[in-house]
């Protein structure tokens, strides 16, 4: 007989419904500022934040994807519609051609620097400013914590 699921109670119910709510929420509300202001979506705006940020505004794929918590595969995509934008190109690794990396134009400089402001006064809006420092603190260490734990998750075998 299989054994019993171990049900949440009232209050583990009330977190997990209050943050699958958030997760469903905050994501659209920052998408519709980006998209709104910039026509990008939160995806492209940290493909193209991650890429400023880099030594050289480049970054192997791989590495990006790794960054941005994404598939290499739904980067790959991503990648490729910024690049039709002019936001950014893709060329060989010097170090190893077998990979390819990401480059951010003169054009994705100007969107992404232009973009940052409202960005960051939705995320202040939307999380920052309705907390104190402690549920600050507390936030980043309950998501830091729930992170490893996906990702410790996702190196066990199957």
């Amino acid at each position: 007989m299989p054994e019993e699921p171990r049900w949440l109670n009232e209050c583990e119910r009330e977190a997990w419904l209050a943050l699958a709510s958030l997760m469903f929420k905050l994501p659209g509300a920052l998408d519709a500022q980006l998209l709104r202001d910039h026509n990008l979506t939160l995806f492209d705006y940290f493909v193209l934040s991650g890429l400023s940020m880099a030594p050289g505004r480049t970054l192997r794929l791989s590495a990006l994807a790794s960054q941005i918590n994404s598939s290499l595969s739904r980067l790959s995509n991503v990648v490729k519609r910024l690049e039709q934008r002019g936001l950014l190109r893709r060329e060989p690794d010097p170090e190893n051609p077998r990979y390819n990396r990401a480059v951010l134009t003169g054009a994705g400089w100007e969107l992404v620097v232009a973009a940052a402001p409202g960005h960051v006064a939705a995320v202040r809006r939307f999380v920052i400013d309705g907390l104190t420092e402690e549920q600050v603190t507390a936030l980043r260490e309950v998501a830091c914590r729930v992170t490893h734990q996906i990702d410790e998750a996702a190196q066990l075998p199957r």
